[in-house]
């Protein structure tokens, strides 16, 4: 009976949680429609075990102007990667494809432009106690109508879970990162994203996270909130030795 009261409340508590997250990230968006500065960003990042090293990356992020519908970019990217040591240390090559929707000028009229984009990059994870630590390096290859452009970016996160010592099973936790963009011709400051959130882990293989980042551009701020579901659940169920 004892068992059954504790799985219960842990039921209640972890729809509590959820609620406070879509109530978080609802009550943002409700900010967000009043103001056109500020953009709203809908993402899925998923990285898939094919094999013990080898990682399919694949990822979906549906960028607006406002809370939804005035669409800014489609970014679609994937990659294969694989672990230098178990679940860490992983290089990957990938490929982007991102369709921007920018206005000309003050009107109200867009201009459509694709991208390909080749990308190489090495991540590196951290513990240092309960704080999380991930580095990522990337190498970026845009090719853009009529240009080609060469990018560097370097980003540093930290998850720090808040209700437990570790990021497992229904762990309330907070996010933070900041990714800076370097041209690799002149005007080499590209951007600056300075990121935080609060995220809840569903299971070792699912979390969500709401929140605001803070974007500085050459010339100009924008900002944006932020809906992200993170998905690690392996393609293949395989028994290793």
């Amino acid at each position: 009976m004892k068992m059954m009261k504790q799985k219960s409340s842990r039921i209640k508590y972890s729809n509590k949680l959820i609620a406070f997250l879509l109530a978080a990230f609802i009550f943002s968006t409700a900010i967000n429609a009043q103001k056109n500065d500020v953009g709203n960003w809908l993402m899925y990042i998923g990285n898939q075990k094919i094999s013990k090293n080898i990682i399919w990356h694949n990822e979906v992020q549906y960028r607006n102007y406002n809370f939804i519908g005035d669409l800014q970019q489609l970014l679609l990217r994937t990659g294969i990667g694989y672990n230098l040591s178990e679940n860490n240390n992983n290089l990957l090559l990938g490929y982007g494809f991102i369709n921007s929707e920018n206005y000309i000028g003050n009107t109200d009229n867009k201009s459509s432009s694709n991208e390909h984009r080749i990308y190489q990059q090495f991540i590196t994870r951290q513990n240092f106690k309960r704080v999380y630590i991930q580095h990522r390096y990337r190498i970026e290859e845009r090719f853009l109508p009529n240009d080609f452009k060469l990018r560097f970016r370097y980003f540093l996160s930290f998850n720090i879970p808040l209700n437990n010592k570790t990021m497992k099973e229904k762990t309330i936790y907070a996010s933070v990162y900041n990714e800076i963009f370097l041209n690799g011709q002149s005007s080499i400051f590209d951007r600056n994203r300075l990121y935080g959130a609060l995220g809840y882990v569903i299971n070792k293989n699912l979390r969500v996270e709401t929140g605001f980042m803070a974007q500085t551009l050459e010339h100009s701020n924008r900002n944006q909130f932020q809906l992200l579901f993170l998905n690690n659940l392996p393609l293949f169920n395989r028994n290793e030795n």
